[in-house]
């Protein structure tokens, strides 16, 4: 079994209101922004070391927040930037179905270092592809 972790630090995960919110006030607001978001999720997966899977993982990806101002479900809407951006730093082959074996959510509170922390773990032994 192997784990592989990227940790996004000083995180500051959209809400889905806000998304909602900035597609409205400009047609190309959510595209430059999710663009962004994917950009640096790419970049920070290489500069970490991670290494492309070479089987399908189970990904948990752990919202360590400062506060709980923002809903459990509201954060999920980071959850595309977040696989968008393993796709493009080439950890992950593409997001579709047969890509990862399951996606599961952890909700942490942490003052002082708000991060997302995702874990990417491989068992060859379950290979579905």
């Amino acid at each position: 079994m192997t784990i592989q972790t990227l940790t996004i630090d000083r995180a500051e995960p959209q809400s889905l209101n806000s998304v909602l919110e900035a597609a409205k006030s400009h047609w190309g607001a959510y595209s430059k922004d999710k663009k962004a978001r994917t950009i640096s999720v790419a970049m920070l997966a290489r500069s970490q070391k991670l290494r492309p899977c070479k089987t399908p993982p189970n990904i948990r990806i752990t919202f360590w927040q400062k506060d709980k101002r923002i809903e459990k479900d509201n954060l999920l809407v980071n959850t595309k930037y977040l696989l968008d951006g393993l796709v493009e730093g080439g950890i992950l082959p593409d997001d579709r179905w047969d890509s990862y074996l399951s996606l599961g959510f952890r909700y942490e509170i942490d003052r002082t270092n708000p991060r997302i922390v995702i874990q990417l773990i491989e068992d060859p032994s379950h290979d579905q592809r």
